[in-house]
């Protein structure tokens, strides 16, 4: 019988040899195929493209009328009749409320009245004068006695021009019970009625101009600065024929359909805010604008000339730093640090980092990695007003 040798941990060597060898032949005949190639990434990319830019300035205002005024009565009573629809156009002069006004009739008649008797006495004073100045000459009567009647005459003539002006007050304050319109305007709903004590203190209504419509807005100590002295120009010699449209954004989001144009600038700067509050001048003949409105306005202030620009999804920030993907001759991409300035619209305008002609990835950033090639698909960019386009 054969004999086996064992080894150390106490098997057959024979059988160990054959375990071996068994395995190798198992491994040898399941090797795997190498991995496909990954497919290559699909991207959209854009061109630079390099342009005059209009670069805006936008703030917030507050629409106002052009003149704006407030309706008071001049003397206090019972109103009688309101004259006008509210909301409606009126015209300077039209009667807009009256107001109860027998109390002031009767102080005008009573005027009337003193500067009558005011008016007969100095008559009868005049008459003394007139008699008494011959006869004083001929010593008939005595100098004070003339002296006297002079001095009476004088007073009785401040006595009537007294009650002169009494009359003029009553018949102004009779006057005054009927209450007209001071400007051309619309007339907003009177918060008084019919029936109520007013008084000098008391709204009657507001009427405002409303063409053309003032817009309020504040503007940055900063850029007041920078253009100080067009504004200044601006308020010498009117308005410039190269000075540029004003746009305004309502709050639905829509643009008012007119340009509008700067008008003047504020006296001071609010130390508060650090703003200046500007105005500018919008077409109104249709009466859409109303006093209140909220309105963002914007107007270029500038024109960057030959600008470079890309639109603002093209760009990664990463660390305070901004990036774009540039993709080159077969389609490989690299990563470039830019310097991107300010943004008109959608769009970024670089200062530094790119060339014009050259194409950036828009879409498909997460799919690229730094010298990967990728297959590019042209994307047409947006672009900016230009400076010639604007009004």
């Amino acid at each position: 019988m054969p004999t086996w040798k064992r080894s150390l941990n106490g098997f057959p060597t024979s059988v160990s040899l054959i375990a071996i060898a068994a395995a190798g032949l198992g491994s040898g005949s399941c090797q795997k195929a190498p991995p496909a190639a990954p497919p290559i990434p699909e991207v959209v990319v854009t061109t630079v493209v390099q342009r005059d830019v209009p670069i805006y300035s936008e703030a917030v205002g507050t629409t106002e009328g052009f003149v704006t005024a407030q309706v008071r009565p001049r003397v206090q009573g019972y109103l009688l009749r309101q004259t006008y629809a509210d909301g409606a156009s009126v015209k300077t002069g039209d009667l807009l409320f009256e107001i109860d006004d027998r109390q002031y009739q009767a102080a005008l008649d009573e005027a009337r009245g003193n500067l009558a008797r005011s008016q007969a006495a100095l008559k009868k004073y005049e008459l003394d004068v007139a008699r008494y100045t011959p006869l004083a000459a001929k010593g008939a009567v005595s100098r004070e006695e003339l002296d006297d009647a002079i001095q009476a005459s004088r007073g009785a003539k401040a006595q009537v021009d007294a009650a002169a002006a009494a009359v003029e007050t009553a018949r102004l304050n009779l006057g005054w019970t009927r209450v007209y319109a001071p400007i051309d305007g619309v007339a907003g709903i009177a918060p008084v009625q019919v029936g109520d004590l007013v008084t000098p203190s008391t709204l009657l209504t507001t009427i405002s101009q409303l063409d053309p419509m003032k817009v309020t807005f504040p503007m940055s100590e900063r850029d007041y600065l920078r253009f100080a002295d067009r504004i200044q120009a601006h308020q010498r010699n009117e308005r410039d024929v190269e000075e540029p449209a004003i746009e305004m954004i309502l709050a639905d989001g829509k643009p008012y359909p007119h340009p509008g144009r700067f008008h003047v600038a504020n006296r001071q700067v609010e130390t508060q805010t650090g703003t200046i509050q500007l105005q500018a001048l919008f077409p109104n003949s249709a009466g859409l604008l109303r006093p209140g409105l909220f309105a963002k306005v914007r107007a270029p202030l500038v024109v960057k000339r030959g600008a470079l620009v890309v639109p603002q999804r093209a760009l990664v920030e990463t660390q305070g730093y901004y990036q774009a993907v540039v993709v080159g001759e077969g389609g490989k991409v690299a990563f470039r640090v830019v310097k991107p300035a300010e943004q008109v619209g959608d769009l970024w305008i670089i200062d530094a980092g790119l060339t014009a002609g050259e194409r950036v990835v828009t879409e498909g950033l997460q799919k690229v990695r730094d010298g990967m090639v990728v297959k590019p698909k042209d994307a047409t960019i947006v672009a900016p007003p230009t400076a010639a386009s604007e009004g």
